[in-house]
């Protein structure tokens, strides 16, 4: 594989990326293809819950299994991809490369463009895991890598992490080998950095009100140009909208992580040693990252059906709502508990979204959530819509309910397994059909535990001196990002100047993320520093229950928690608060009316 200059490493490789998940923007494709030039383009449609979704496709239909938008993307622009000599990548293959694989070829045929077409596979580990509805491995990037070297156009992959679809291509083109740790962490960084879309350029973006409205309207997807020493630049194709800047790029490097290490089964990569650089507009430089050889083991995604799950809410409005909450909650579980087929779990929450003498019913009304779940079907459905919607006459003054509860649904239960990477055959099958056993790295390292990787003292800056402060939402001078990893949460907080990461990183603990975060007081709560990127990192182990298709919590994927945090007031130096004022343009939102001045 040589990129547009001819031989392999005379020009840095252009990736682009043109999906962050299973739904994301349809066009996408064609605009990375016609934006500028690309060496590569690929494409994410795998997550935790998109597994269990064509997991249940399959279910009905064993020849699916893959993201079907894939193929109605490539309709259009399979033929632009070959005659600009873009290589494509994807995981899009989900359950089924290789059915996406052949429909790929049938597509082609039909349109009379010859592509040559080929997959990885060796993910799925149902067999070992038989009361899983779907098992799969992270594979690396290395059958990716022996497909491009045989001469594929496409590339289609089952479960592979989604680093290493810019991974496999770096490797290829550069001919890395196992041992480039270095070079192949870089690359990871660079995957990890893209694999969102445009989070990178600035979408979901915590400082979002700092930039011009008319740049976050349609955001251009990410590119890297990546070098042969792993070294990297990322950036958009000109003329696109959003932005692209250390604070993007930063808040991306955080998505989902947990501590310095980041594992995979190619490489692991060092991210306290990411230094990030602003070359210029829509241009940082990633560089810097050190790598370290392999976990000797591969994580195993496993999706079960957990059962069934309903929920109703009740809309309280006006004067009395605690006592309109207690009310309808001692009928229903008064209806319940008479029930032959009470749920196996009930769960509350009220939530005090009201105001007082408000100007709209809306914002005088709180919402009362009840959700219910059992291994069983009719608990939650029949038995709930009876307990609840029987009370509509006989309960508290002005009830309703946001919708009458349904029959219930299923909801899935995601777990984490590990298995020995020796015992999983990655099979990459070339364009021919030719069957390759890829072969696995040589040298693997144990992780040390994760309680383990706090950084030590000494890696923390010295503390800002005493001055006066101000109590004000921590939003204002930092950061965050948020995400979920299995059952467990991980928030990214980091801030822009050495100034106020001399105070982030002495003030904002774990116990004062739990006094910030009270859901977490009870809970395993680790933090991981990385000075490089002025960023604490922490990990919110269990919150949420068992992932993200099991709905545990209000927000099930944590997207907001880090915004949540940034929302907290604490007492914060005034000097960083006017900082910040100093830097946001006319009409941002960066102060607030509540704050208090202490001296």
């Amino acid at each position: 594989m040589t990129g547009r200059g001819g031989a392999a490493g005379s020009l840095p490789l252009r990736i682009g990326n043109a999906s962050g998940f299973y739904g994301d923007r349809f066009d996408a494709m064609r605009d990375m293809l016609t934006g500028g030039p690309l060496d590569v383009l690929t494409g994410d449609y795998l997550a935790e819950l998109t597994m269990l979704i064509l997991g249940r496709d399959r279910l009905k239909d064993p020849s699916r299994g893959y993201a079907k938008t894939y193929l109605r993307q490539l309709e259009e622009c399979l033929g632009l991809a070959q005659e600009r000599g873009v290589k494509l990548v994807a995981n899009a293959g989900g359950l089924n490369p290789g059915g996406l694989a052949d429909a790929v070829r049938e597509l082609a045929d039909r349109l009379g463009i010859g592509v040559r077409v080929a997959h990885v596979e060796g993910d799925d580990l149902g067999g070992r895991f038989p009361d899983a509805l779907t098992a799969n491995a992270y594979l690396g990037g290395s059958g990716i890598a022996a497909c491009l070297r045989a001469g594929a156009d496409v590339v289609v992959t089952g479960r592979v992490t989604d680093a290493a679809l810019v991974g496999g291509p770096a490797a290829a083109h550069f001919g890395w080998g196992d041992g480039d740790h270095d070079r192949l962490a870089g690359a990871v960084v660079a995957g990890h950095i893209l694999e969102c879309g445009t989070q990178a350029t600035g979408g979901n973006y915590a400082f979002f009100a700092r930039h011009e409205r008319r740049e976050l309207r349609r955001p251009g997807f990410p590119l890297a140009e990546i070098h042969a020493d792993g070294s990297s630049v990322i950036t958009k194709h000109d003329g696109t909208g959003g932005f692209v800047d250390v604070g993007t790029v930063t808040a991306q490097l955080l998505y989902e992580t947990s501590g310095a290490r980041y594992a995979g089964p190619d490489v692991t990569a060092r991210l306290d040693t990411v230094t990030l650089t602003q070359e210029g507009p829509d241009r940082v430089r990633v560089s810097g990252v050190r790598g370290e050889a392999p976990p000797p083991t591969l994580k195993v995604g496993l999706n079960r059906l957990g059962g069934f799950r309903n929920e109703v809410v009740f809309v309280l409005t006006g004067l009395d709502v605690e006592a309109k909450a207690e009310l309808v909650r001692d009928q229903v579980e008064d209806a319940l508990g008479r029930s032959k087929s009470r749920p196996q779990e009930v769960r509350w929450e009220l939530v005090r979204a009201d105001r007082a003498d408000a100007a709209s019913e809306e914002g005088a009304s709180a919402l009362l959530r009840l959700v219910v779940r059992d291994p069983q079907q009719e608990p939650v459905g029949r038995a709930l819509s009876g307990a609840a919607i029987e009370l509509a006459l006989g309960s508290y003054p002005g009830f309703h309910v946001t919708a009458p509860p349904g029959k219930g649904a299923p909801y899935g239960v995601f777990e984490a397994a590990y298995v020995d990477r020796g015992t999983v055959e990655h099979i990459a099958v070339l364009p021919g059909g030719e069957r390759l056993t890829v072969q696995e790295p040589r040298d693997t390292r144990v992780l040390e535990p994760l309680e383990a990787l706090e950084a030590p003292g000494e890696a923390l800056p010295a503390p800002l001196p005493p001055g006066p402060t101000r109590r004000a939402p921590l939003g204002l001078v930092a950061g965050a990002r948020s995400g979920d990893k299995g059952g467990d949460a991980n928030v990214g907080v980091w801030v822009c100047t050495d100034d106020a990461w001399r105070w982030l990183a002495h003030e904002l603990t774990v116990e004062r993320f739990r006094e910030l975060i009270p859901e977490a007081a009870e809970l395993t709560v680790v933090r991981h520093v990385l000075p490089n990127l002025r960023a604490l990192n922490f990990v919110v182990v269990g919150i949420l229950g068992a992932g993200v298709a099991s709905q545990a919590r209000f927000d099930p994927q944590a997207k907001g928690l880090g915004e949540w945090l940034r929302a907290r007031h604490l007492d914060m130096p005034a000097a960083l608060l006017e900082a910040a004022e100093a830097v946001a343009p006319t009409g941002a939102e960066v102060t607030d009316p509540t704050t208090e001045v202490h001296p």
